[in-house]
């Protein structure tokens, strides 16, 4: 009995020192935002952005509740895919390509993205552009920053959004993005914007929420600054021996081509890997049983984007179906 109560007592205590699910905060949000415009304008930011943007702004409960919420069910890679490179989503893609062809081909030859890889990503960040959020970044941020759960991430991303504003690339009413503050047609968060974000057309502004040459530049920009090779594929679909171990699986275990070639990976029409021994990655988002790619640079430079082998691939799978 006296054992089985001292497990019980160490249980209680072991709960009530874990992390609550609950992040209260206990300093008002008025105060908050009281050390924040002050934080703000030692970082040099003028009293009128100041002025603009941290006035007048409430903390957004349904933010909040986005940022806690935990994901209901799990998709597939094969019904992801399927949703995001929809045949709608390549047949917009490549008139969109016709429709911008002298913007898209400016800013491959600066930056040596293709267009069809600037194009992809565009359409699966907001649909090209028209999903881009309707929330106000600034108090999003602020409300994030606040609430405390990630509080030091948020606050330097609304620090940098001040400064966005400061700049005169936007104003604080038109910054507008998604809950947690990824903005423009390209969703970047302002540490992206301010270390990517490029004037594309020349007027002065990094615009990457109205001005598509800005969009497409800013974007070509993230992804050569991020390694892209330019003249590389970034994978191609394979078939995987009887076999092949899980744990060989994943863009973090890299090997010579020729040595996936050894194992008996084989391209998906039947014929052998090219010889080019490049060092590559087997992703397979479904396991071993579901589809598998053999993927190189361009692909590891994608999903610098985002870690995700359901978007990297969808992203390579999208920018080469749209190039068809």
């Amino acid at each position: 009995m006296l054992h089985t109560r001292f497990k019980i007592i160490l249980f209680v205590i072991a709960i009530a020192i874990l992390p609550s699910p609950v992040f209260a905060q206990t300093q008002s949000y008025e105060d908050w935002l009281v050390g924040i415009r002050k934080e703000a304008a030692q970082q040099g930011i003028s009293q009128a952005t100041i002025n603009a943007a941290l006035y007048n702004i409430q903390p957004k409960q349904r933010i909040i509740e986005l940022d806690r919420k935990q994901p209901e069910g799990t998709k597939t890679f094969a019904q992801y895919r399927e949703q995001i490179v929809s045949q709608t989503r390549i047949t917009k893609g490549r008139q969109l390509i016709k429709d911008h062809y002298q913007a898209l081909d400016e800013v491959e030859k600066q930056y040596g993205v293709p267009k069809q890889f600037i194009v992809a990503l565009w359409g699966i960040e907001t649909n090209f552009g028209s999903n881009t959020g309707g929330f106000g970044v600034v108090e999003a941020l602020a409300t994030l920053a606040w609430e405390g759960r990630r509080a030091t991430f948020f606050k330097k991303e609304l620090i940098n959004a001040l400064k966005i504003i400061d700049a005169g690339h936007i104003s604080a009413a038109n910054m507008k993005g998604s809950w947690a503050g990824a903005m423009g047609q390209n969703q970047f968060m302002p540490s992206s914007f301010n270390a990517y974000a490029v004037d594309g057309n020349g007027d002065g502004k990094r615009d990457i929420w109205g001005t598509k040459k800005d969009v497409f530049a800013s974007t070509a920009n993230y992804l050569k600054k991020s390694g892209w090779k330019t003249g590389q594929r970034w994978g191609r679909r394979v078939t995987l021996p009887a076999g092949f171990p899980k744990s060989m699986l994943g863009p973090k275990i890299k090997k010579p081509l020729s040595h996936w070639a050894s194992q008996g990976v084989r391209q998906y029409n039947g014929s052998p890997l090219p010889t080019d021994d490049i060092t590559s990655s087997i992703v397979a988002p479904d396991g071993v049983n579901g589809q598998a790619f053999v993927v190189y640079n361009n692909y590891q430079t994608i999903m610098r984007w985002n870690r995700s082998t359901y978007f990297a691939t969808s992203v390579g799978l999208l920018a080469d179906a749209i190039a068809q």
